[in-house]
């Protein structure tokens, strides 16, 4: 399969036009199947998706040895082609509590040298601390990544859920190529400062939560009872009120997508898509049927009658509930 690719900012790798994020194989989701999780990044690759995307914390590492049980498995020209993109610094307990972010440069060396070892790879293809650090100068974090990728640990440097300033001061130390943060339909706070930013400073955009976990995707419905170790449950908007009014922003998304012979979820990634090419979204399948209908988007053309119709149906600031609890909020940088 030939797959379109997009570029990392200007200084960053082309990568598939969409990219696997692979945090739901192992965590916050609820169960999860290994079987077909590891099925699943096998037909991502072998569909032609080269980025996949991880976080050393997600389920204390268990994601990242997933990634490498699977990368090991996977034919030599499919293991090639993969690049794994990480992000470091949350502090867990083992309970799975949340302690905070650790953006010191001997932390940053310590978590490399971890998910090196996890996911059995000599280098890490991107490389970005999940949260800002507010006690350590993010040119103090971004320096240290700059030394591993001197030393060949590490390829490019990224950024996650960084304001405009931040970025501009990231990029003011060392080459970036881009920066992860949440977009979607109804996530659409980086439009204002953050994505002109980013395009100023030639910083691409890895979008994640383009279906905003499975709310737009169509599939949700109101009737859904989720288990206890599923973040959603605690979710804003997927409670309540806020629930009942999203899933009537994805009913009216739905028929503009019936109209097209598309789903919903296609509907919804293909609008990420068309944000620019400088924007590469990740969706995360865990299963080969929910990636073969997101991949299905690439074949999606929205044209402007379709994009003002998908504007009228989820207009900027519809959404009802914030995007995270109060607690990881505050940890997201505005």
């Amino acid at each position: 399969m030939t797959m379109n690719t997009r570029s990392l900012g200007k200084t960053g790798p082309r990568v598939s036009a969409l990219g696997l994020g692979c945090m739901g194989m192992s965590a916050l989701y609820g169960d999860a199947d290994r079987a077909e999780s590891i099925a699943t990044i096998h037909a991502a690759l072998e569909a032609g998706v080269t980025l996949l995307d991880t976080g050393d914390f997600y389920a204390m590492g268990h994601n990242e040895m997933l990634i490498g049980e699977a990368l090991r498995a996977a034919p030599a020209a499919r293991r090639e082609q993969a690049l794994i993109s990480v992000k470091f610094g949350a502090l867990r307990g083992p309970d799975g509590s949340w302690s905070g972010y650790d953006g010191r440069p001997a932390a940053v060396k310590n978590f490399a040298a971890y998910s090196l070892q996890r996911l059995g790879v000599d280098h890490i293809d991107v490389y970005r601390i999940a949260r800002l650090d507010e006690n350590v100068p993010i040119e103090e974090t971004v320096g240290a990544i700059a030394e591993l990728v001197e030393q060949g640990y590490v390829r490019h440097i990224g950024l996650s859920e960084v304001g405009a300033q931040t970025v501009r001061r990231a990029a003011a130390t060392a080459p970036v190529s881009d920066l992860q943060i949440e977009y979607s339909l109804i996530s659409r706070g980086i439009e204002d400062e953050i994505l002109p930013a980013t395009r100023e400073l030639g910083i691409g955009i890895t979008a994640y939560g383009v279906l905003s976990r499975g709310l737009i995707s169509g599939h949700f419905t109101r009737d859904r009872q989720l288990a206890a170790n599923d973040f959603r449950a605690h979710s804003p908007r997927f409670q309540g009120e806020n629930l009942r009014h999203n899933l009537d922003l994805v009913d009216a998304l739905r028929k503009i997508a019936e109209q097209k012979g598309v789903s919903v979820a296609q509907i919804a990634i293909a609008w990420v898509l068309s944000r620019g090419e400088d924007i590469v979204p990740l969706v995360g399948a865990r299963r080969r049927d929910r990636l073969t209908e997101a991949l299905g988007a690439l074949d999606v053309d929205l044209d402007e009658a379709d994009l003002a119709a998908i504007e009228r149906a989820v207009p900027a600031g519809a959404a009802a509930g914030e995007r995270y609890p109060a607690a990881q909020m505050a940890h997201v940088e505005r």
